[in-house]
């Protein structure tokens, strides 16, 4: 985990359509060809002065492929527009901006650019200090709504009797927990008397791939709005974390217990532990990065950093070693109903 401390004392269901154009051939006569008329007793003298008429049916089966592109389109917009209300639905009152694909939040200009994914997404990237008995520990967020929702790891705000967040223009707000996951290591807080904030857009972690390039933002050591860059080094790793008393578990160097293929790195997790899948990247993360975001090239969240190896051995090795663990946004998506239910699990 990634946050630094400080002790203060110690589908729908589709129904069958018939094919147009398997109507129209079981009941349409056979096709006349226009090389040979009509036997003679039907319209010899018609036939011979006057050219043969398409029949109706013709028409309507030339017709057949432009309506049905039409009733496509029409389908079509009908679901994007059930899709789009689901996630309103989902989203609540202030609706987070969520891409099914990959918008582009970046300026065409600095498309693809490291500095233009910072300068769009910054905004959305704020710095939490939390409060408790064991100390204060700093860790980051991401604004989901304008009026201040912020997705954020359970363990930066794990026990917190105060949480002072403070956004990337300076501003510092008071927050209060308005969720918990510790299954997920995920948590959902609200600021105080917050309005026209820049909400992030979350993207679709299921479309990312090894090798695709990201930046992190977060503040690490308190250095808010920090900017990291790297790839996705791997995906669906399986990464085991402390659910409770993670702050009473920082070693001397900064790191933050996890474990990882049978290996404990940072030091012991407990025995109180949950496991995610999670997306390895090497951008660089260090103590404090913990609830950041792992953004793509178009600006789009893809994951909230939550876990980092430290080799921690003296306080030259401390930081990070491009071993750094996010838990895929589509997760967070996916449990931000119950976060915003008031879940404490």
């Amino acid at each position: 985990m990634t946050e630094s401390l400080r002790r203060d004392g110690a589908y729908e269901n589709h129904e069958n359509h018939e094919n147009p154009y398997q109507g129209g051939q079981q009941h349409a006569p056979s096709p006349v060809n226009p090389e040979w008329p009509p036997p003679p007793q039907y319209q010899p003298t018609a036939l011979l002065t006057e050219p043969v008429a398409a029949p109706p049916h013709a028409k309507k089966r030339r017709r057949g492929p432009v309506a049905l592109l039409a009733a496509v389109a029409i389908v079509a917009a009908a679901v994007g527009g059930g899709t789009a209300y689901g996630i309103q639905e989902l989203a609540g009152t202030d609706t987070v901006a969520s891409s099914s694909t990959s918008t582009n939040v970046v300026p065409s200009s600095q498309k693809g650019t490291v500095a233009g994914v910072a300068r769009a997404v910054s905004p959305s990237i704020v710095e939490i200090n939390a409060t408790s008995n064991a100390g204060s520990s700093t860790g980051s967020g991401v604004i989901i709504t304008s009026d201040g929702e912020i997705v954020t790891n359970n363990h930066v705000i794990s026990g917190a009797s105060r949480i002072k967040v403070t956004t990337s223009d300076g501003k510092s707000y008071t927050a209060q927990v308005v969720g918990t996951d510790s299954n997920k290591d995920l948590a959902l807080i609200k600021l105080e008397n917050a309005s026209g904030l820049k909400a992030a857009t979350l993207g679709n972690s299921d479309g990312v791939q090894v090798g695709d390039e990201v930046v992190a933002i977060g503040s690490p050591e308190g250095l808010s709005g920090t900017v990291t860059s790297g790839i996705v080094s791997a995906l669906d790793r399986d990464v085991t974390v402390a659910t409770d008393g993670g702050q009473q578990q920082q070693q001397p160097g900064g790191g933050w217990p996890f474990e990882f293929g049978g290996q404990q790195f940072n030091g012991d997790t407990g025995s109180s532990t949950t496991t995610y899948k999670a997306i390895q990247t090497d951008a660089s993360l260090n103590p404090g990065n913990s609830g950041g975001a792992l953004i793509d090239m178009n600006g789009n969240i893809i994951g909230i950093n939550s876990a980092m190896y430290s080799a921690a051995g003296s306080s030259s090795d401390a930081g990070s070693v491009g071993l750094g663990f996010a838990i895929p946004i589509n997760t967070v998506k996916a449990d931000l109903a119950k976060l915003r239910a008031g879940s404490s699990d």
